[in-house]
Formats: structure tokens, C-alpha cells, sequence
């Protein structure tokens, strides 16, 4: 019987910059009705937040493959840079009425992926008892 993943430091880490920069890129989408220059710290945070979720990917890879557990989180986080490279598609072709609720989703999903990575009865973590 395979042995469940362990939740890294890494894992961790990866988990609070994706949700972090994914915070920032709603603060500034709301900066964009107010000011000029949140356009390019929008821009800017892009790059961060598809970057955060590569990262998050290889985190859940490291974190799974060593154990040999369930693959589930590295699907998950897969599907979420999918979701992320639509995001980035979207915006650069200024479809707001579907990358707003797109980025509202995200949030969402990387806010409950933090919650599952950061609580103590994470399916990440191995599991105690009989």
C-alpha cells in the first residue's frame, strides 16, 4: 500500500505566495477604476501569480512523489495553471466578463487549497491511528 505524501516546507510556501499573489492581482484589478499605474502593477503581478502557480505544481510533484501517495494534489494544481494560463489569455485579450469571475474563482480555489495545505488533517499529510 502506497505511503501518503508529506506536506513540505515547500509546499507551504508555495501555497501562501499563489494565494498572496493571487490577493494582489484583485487588489490591483481594483486599482485599475482608480489609477493609471495599477495597469502595469496588474501586469507585474500576472507574471507573479503564474509563476506562484508553476511552483505550486512542482511543490505538489516533490511532495508526492517521494511518498508515493495519492497523485490528486498534483491534479489539482495542474488543473489550476490551466486555469491560470486561461486567466492570462483572457486579460491579455481584455475579456473582463469572464477573467473577472475567473480571477474571483482562483482565489477561491488557491484560499482553499492554502486552508487544506496549512490544516493539521491535510490528505497530504500521513495519517495517524489505525
Amino acid at each position: 500500500m502506497p505511503r501518503p505524501a508529506t506536506t513540505t516546507p515547500f509546499l507551504k510556501t508555495t501555497a501562501v505566495l499563489q494565494t498572496l499573489a493571487l490577493f494582489f492581482q484583485a487588489s490591483t484589478a481594483g486599482l485599475l477604476l482608480t489609477s493609471s499605474r495599477a495597469y502595469t502593477l496588474h501586469d507585474y503581478g500576472s507574471k507573479v501569480m503564474y509563476g506562484a502557480a508553476i511552483l505550486y505544481v512542482l511543490a505538489t510533484i516533490l511532495a508526492w512523489r517521494p511518498g508515493g501517495g495519492s497523485p490528486r494534489p498534483v491534479l489539482y494544481s495542474t488543473g489550476f495553471l490551466l486555469l491560470a494560463s486561461a486567466q492570462v489569455a483572457l486579460g491579455i485579450a481584455h475579456v473582463a466578463s469572464l477573467h473577472v469571475p475567473l480571477g474571483v474563482l482562483m482565489f477561491a480555489l488557491s484560499t482553499l487549497a492554502l486552508a487544506q495545505t496549512l490544516s493539521p488533517r491535510s490528505p497530504l499529510r500521513p495519517a495517524t491511528g489505525s
